[in-house]
């Protein structure tokens, strides 16, 4: 029992982050294995509660690895000797049998799924280091613009999806990016990672957001011809350019298809529709290649936010969308983080905590001369 204890204490050394219901969930089977004993050891020999002893290490191969089931398996056996010694007739024979048995197929059941989650464990790593790569943390802050990102994905285990954002501090000012690939799935994901990689590269080059889609829309298309999708003739996605020139006073967008966005000005929320809508990523051979560049104002203290589909078309249980323009109107925070917290926890609320697609967001502040002197830096 002593190895027992051990065993079961470096496993928990092991994964220190389970939750706490997990952590007594694991300790299940030896409540289980003390029940079991104290009812076989308290109650008449007809009733026979030590025959459920077997059910012990058959519930210790879900959640513990190999040696604690086997050494739990053989604990069982010992209690199973001990109970024959003060009753007869209990059928230890078979009862002892049956714990050998199921010992040894828990033990093989153990080591099946610590070898599945050892590999589900690196392809997570694997996730885990394309996400960083595609959806990269953002700096929080760009000369006078504070920046915060968010990143639900629809399915809880997935990492990364079709949604991208991007900002960068560039020559021509701060240039932002978000859009959705139509489409799920590793071709989404490689499209997204295609469109992310030209913007990086094309936003220090361009002088002006045309030339920048311009360039996004040749590289959609050439990937779309290079790594064709079953069902899916070709990739497009919605997309929005935003560029906030030097000094920060006014706000260019070029919105290809995407959800408008919003931007909070002296307490009023804004929806920024475009005023002439241009044609989404690779569909501009189908519809025209017009692209019209909104300018609106961008004062010190305002906020904008960019978004995808997911946050607008999220759905209650009776297949209401979330409120997002009345949401943002009823917000009272100055700090980008703070209000996509509340994004976060209100459309988990809103949604019963089931997303139905993946969701991105950012929020920008224009710093006010006050932020400027707090923080120590004159943009």
């Amino acid at each position: 029992m002593m190895l027992f204890v051990i065993s079961s204490a470096r496993l928990w050394r092991r994964r220190p982050a389970y939750s706490g219901r997990w952590e007594a969930a694991r300790l299940s089977p030896l409540v289980l294995t003390v029940l079991i004993a104290g009812l076989a050891f308290s109650t008449p020999r007809e009733i026979a509660f030590s025959r459920l002893l077997p059910a012990a290490p058959a519930l210790a191969a879900a959640m513990w690895p190999v040696l604690p089931t086997v050494v739990l398996g053989a604990f069982c056996f010992v209690l199973m000797i001990v109970l024959s010694f003060f009753h007869t007739d209990l059928g230890t024979q078979y009862t002892s049998a049956a714990i050998i048995a199921v010992t040894l197929a828990a033990a093989y059941g153990s080591h099946v799924r610590h070898q599945r989650e050892e590999t589900l464990f690196q392809v997570r790593l694997v996730a885990d280091a394309a996400q960083k790569v595609l959806l990269r943390p953002l700096p929080r802050r760009i000369e006078g613009i504070e920046i915060e990102s968010l990143y639900l994905a629809a399915q809880e285990q997935a990492r990364i999806g079709g949604d991208f954002y991007e900002a960068i501090g560039t020559p021509h000012g701060v240039r932002l990016l978000i859009g959705d690939v139509r489409g799920k799935g590793l071709s989404a994901v490689g499209a997204a990672s295609a469109v992310i990689s030209c913007f990086r590269e094309a936003a220090y080059d361009e002088p002006d957001l045309r030339g920048i889609v311009h360039r996004l829309e040749t590289t959609v298309t050439r990937h779309s011809a290079a790594f064709p999708v079953q069902d899916q003739p070709e990739h497009f996605a919605t997309a929005l350019l935003a560029e906030i020139p030097h000094g920060g006073d006014r706000l260019l967008i070029l919105n290809c298809g995407h959800p408008p966005p919003l931007i909070a000005h002296c307490g009023k929320v804004r929806i920024l529709e475009p005023a002439i809508p241009s044609p989404p990523l690779n569909l501009a051979a189908l519809i025209g290649d017009r692209y019209w560049v909104d300018i609106v104002p961008f004062a010190p203290g305002d906020q904008l936010l960019l978004y995808t589909d997911g946050v607008s078309e999220t759905r209650d249980h009776t297949g209401r969308f979330f409120p997002l323009p009345d949401w943002m109107r009823r917000q009272d925070t100055e700090h980008p983080r703070e209000l996509l917290d509340r994004l976060h926890a209100d459309l988990l609320r809103h949604s019963g905590g089931r997303l139905g697609d993946d969701i991105a967001a950012l929020a920008l502040r224009h710093t006010t001369a006050q932020d400027r002197e707090v923080l120590g830096t004159d943009d």
